[in-house]
């Protein structure tokens, strides 16, 4: 049985609200609201307090949480209000899969999470380490009253493996507790069901105890590639070693790969250099080298002198190991990444990967999938990233209404697209809410496999969705239709076509890089836009910077192959190498003030994100063109005024 025994926080879109409650007040859902939607892991523990993986992370959640114009809560102020149960409004917890928003709200004493609805690896998390979550506002009502709420109540609608993994105080506890048979692929089942190419690659991976499936349910999938990065790996262990010993028998270490990409560029981050914060930096990656020397698993280093690193490990994943038709799992949301590929890849929390160290599986709900079908073609200027743009705007995405869906990208506007460019579609399911993004391969993905790692790979019958297969929804978007699309400070979200925006927005810092805009491809769009200006007399005004990193070292070899460096430098670009950097809010390219405005190529744009300043999100394209205006601009636009 559930009781309240502490308090309950309403995070409030009204700060005084919000600083009420935290002075000690108790107020009513009535005047508590309104709620805040979109309540993002970042608010909830910002990259600069992730600096741990244990309950010491009780100290700060929702330091970075914004109401109205505000950031209310202070280090410390959870713990000391006394807090049980937290609420909140649409899509909380969207964003990073970062196990450490949970964590931290669990050290700091909140037991009960209730909001209108839950971004699905968030809630996840919260399954994993002994949160409960609602949606249900009447629980909430009852708890208040003073009501012993029974467990079974926080289990309504959940499939019954997560009902299992909830009644054992997490998913260690439940892994414990099983036997666990070595993972294997099998051939699929029924031939005569037709199913999404999705539905198949989990048929095939499916644990060896389950014969058939249905959307909904909860089952364990053999996954072929489980990932870490250093932000993370240091906590994946710590789980692992407290539920299974150390050390640990991992199974098929081969298939364990740990990235140091978020953290390379911390010796350059302004707020960590600012706050102190390299000592923190330094024990994280101090235990992620400890992991891959201690269990010699496939590492991916940092560069020397803290310049860089190997590369971010989405696109490292796609250049050197994902293949279609496998299962890749990594402490990440933007894992999505992959299944530009064909293969099924998403994000998981901590407990999930150190659980799949040891067992080989990993969890999951078997998604229902979305069809989007771009039809015609996409005008010169117009990307994949306008296209994600475009979708993230519908009322459908912006209320939740795709949240655990499977995406499935097709069209002739699709099957035109590059790997890259595929790949911005697939590692923005993120932003979309789904669990997975995929594209059928095809001819494309062969070539690329060939040209990028020199595979020669053969597609197998099996590897396309069947003609009849089964979808929550199609929606047809008219790809002549997409413009240069923006999203407004806040939230991706935001969306406004670039030609609808009635303002002049004039940029202090303009950023190209990131797991979604640091490709090949990415950089063929900055080459095309900085040779025109340079071409034309142009370059970076003093008045923005302009900063170009590489997604890996191969995508800086190509670059320089192609003689684009030297027109980036020309124009006055600022050329960094790999790492995560100002997406993560962790390297050059970050804001340093709440006045500064950024224009920038990475995926999301929550408050704090890549600074305190305001950041739009727009495409490759967009981005060196404002960059050369020193105000936001299409290269359209930019052409236009020279002629």
């Amino acid at each position: 049985m559930i009781t309240l025994s502490g308090r309950v926080l309403y995070l409030s879109d009204d700060p005084a609200v919000m600083r009420a409650q935290l002075a000690g007040k108790n107020l009513t859902r009535e005047h508590a609201t309104p709620l805040r939607d979109n309540v993002s892991t970042d608010e909830i523990t910002p990259v600069t307090v992730m600096l741990c993986y244990d309950e010491r992370l009780g100290h700060y959640p929702y330091v970075g949480f914004r109401s109205g114009s505000e950031l209310p809560v202070k280090e410390n102020d959870i713990l000391r209000g006394g807090f049980q149960v937290c609420v909140a409004g649409k899509r909380y917890g969207k964003g990073s899969s970062r196990e450490s928003s949970p964590l931290a709200e669990l050290s700091a004493g909140i037991r009960v999470i209730v909001a209108e609805s839950f971004e699905r690896i968030y809630q996840q998390n919260c399954d994993n380490i002994g949160i409960l979550t609602t949606t249900d506002f009447s629980v909430l009502d009852r708890l208040i009253a003073g009501e012993a709420v029974p467990i079974e109540e926080f289990l309504r609608g959940r499939d019954s493996l997560t009902r299992a993994v909830i009644r054992s105080g997490g998913l260690l506890a439940y892994s414990k507790s099983q036997v666990w048979p070595t993972p294997q692929t099998r051939e699929g089942q029924d031939h005569t069901v037709p199913k999404t190419l999705a539905e198949k690659i989990i048929e095939r991976h499916l644990h060896p105890g389950v014969d058939h499936v249905a959307h909904g349910d909860g089952v364990f999938l053999a996954a072929d590639w489980r990932f870490s990065h250093d932000y993370f790996t240091g906590m994946c262990a710590h789980l692992m070693h407290r539920a299974f010993g150390k050390p640990s028998p991992l199974f098929s270490p081969e298939g364990i790969i740990a990235f140091q990409d978020h953290l390379a560029l911390a010796a350059q981050s302004i707020p960590h250099v600012r706050g102190g914060l390299l000592p923190g930096i330094a024990n994280l990656q101090d235990a992620h080298s400890v992991f891959t020397s201690d269990y010699g698993v496939q590492a991916h280093g940092a560069l020397p002198d803290q310049l860089g690193s190997d590369g971010i490990c989405h696109a490292l994943m796609v250049e050197r190991y994902a293949l279609p038709g496998q299962i890749v799992v990594g402490t990440d949301s933007h894992t999505t990444h992959s299944g530009a590929l064909g293969c099924l890849a998403f994000g998981a929390g901590a407990t999930d990967i150190a659980n799949s160290w040891v067992t080989g599986y990993v969890r999951c709900r078997v998604p229902d999938t979305l069809r989007i079908e771009i039809d015609g073609s996409l005008r010169p200027g117009v990307t994949a990233k306008d296209v994600v743009l475009h979708l993230l705007r519908t009322e459908t995405i912006r209320t939740g209404g795709a949240i655990g869906l499977l995406f499935e990208y097709g069209g002739p506007a699709v099957r035109a697209m590059s790997i890259d460019e595929r790949a911005t579609l697939t590692n923005m399911v993120a932003e979309l809410g789904g669990f997975a993004g995929i594209v059928e391969p095809d001819a494309r993905t062969v070539a690329f496999l060939k040209e990028r790692r020199g595979i020669d790979f053969t597609l197998e019958e099996w590897m396309h969705s069947d003609a009849d297969a089964e979808y929550r929804d199609v929606i047809h978007i008219d790809g002549a239709a997409i413009e240069p699309m923006l999203a407004r400070p806040g939230d991706p979200g935001n969306g406004v076509a670039t030609a609808a925006l009635d303002e002049v927005v004039a940029i202090d810092i303009a950023y190209g890089g990131s797991c979604t805009a640091g490709k090949r491809e990415d950089f063929d769009y900055y080459f095309e836009v900085l040779r025109w200006g340079v071409e034309h007399g142009l370059c970076v005004p003093h008045s923005t910077r302009l900063y170009l990193q590489f997604g890996t070292l191969d995508v800086r070899r190509y670059c320089e192959l192609r003689g684009y460096l030297d027109v980036f430098e020309r124009a006055g670009a600022t050329l960094l190498m790999p790492g995560c950097g100002a997406c993560s809010n962790c390297g050059p390219g970050q804001s340093a003030s709440a006045s500064e405005v950024t224009i920038s190529a990475i995926n999301r744009n929550f408050p704090g994100r890549s600074g305190p300043g305001s950041v739009w999100l727009a495409s490759p394209y967009t981005v060196a063109a404002s960059a050369l205006a020193g105000t936001i601009t299409t290269f359209e636009q930019l052409q236009s005024t020279a002629r």
